[in-house]
C-alpha cells in the first residue's frame, strides 16, 4: 500500500501540525473521500486535498511525541514560577505605554 504524501502547490510538504480539519466524505455509490484541510507552514496558504478511504490508511505525517513536547513545556512553565499580582500590573501598564515587552 504506497503511503500518501500531501503537498502543498509551493512543494512543501503537509504534516500533521499543518492539517486544520480532516472531514470524511461516504458514498454509496463508488470510492469514499477523507478531505484534509490544511494551511502551509512555508507559504500559509490554506488548501484541501481529497484523499481517496482505501488510501487514507496509509496516510503518513511526521510528528514528535506529544508526551515529548507536553513534558518539556510542563518543565519550562513550572520554572518560571507563578504570575504574580506586581507581575499582572507591570504588564497591564507596558501595553498601555505602547512598550515593547521583554522576556524575563
Amino acid at each position: 500500500m504506497n503511503k500518501v504524501i500531501i503537498r502543498c502547490q509551493c512543494g512543501h510538504r503537509i504534516m500533521r501540525r499543518d492539517v486544520l480539519q480532516m472531514r470524511f466524505y461516504l458514498s454509496l455509490f463508488g470510492p469514499s473521500f477523507v478531505a484534509v484541510h490544511y494551511r502551509c507552514g512555508r507559504c500559509k496558504r490554506v488548501g484541501k486535498q481529497l484523499v481517496e478511504e482505501q488510501r487514507w490508511a496509509g496516510f503518513s505525517v511526521d510528528r514528535p511525541s506529544e508526551e515529548n513536547v507536553r513534558g518539556t513545556d510542563d518543565r519550562r512553565l513550572a520554572s518560571l514560577g507563578k504570575i504574580t499580582p506586581e507581575e499582572i500590573v507591570d504588564f497591564h501598564f507596558a501595553l498601555q505605554q505602547g512598550d515593547p515587552i521583554k522576556p524575563a
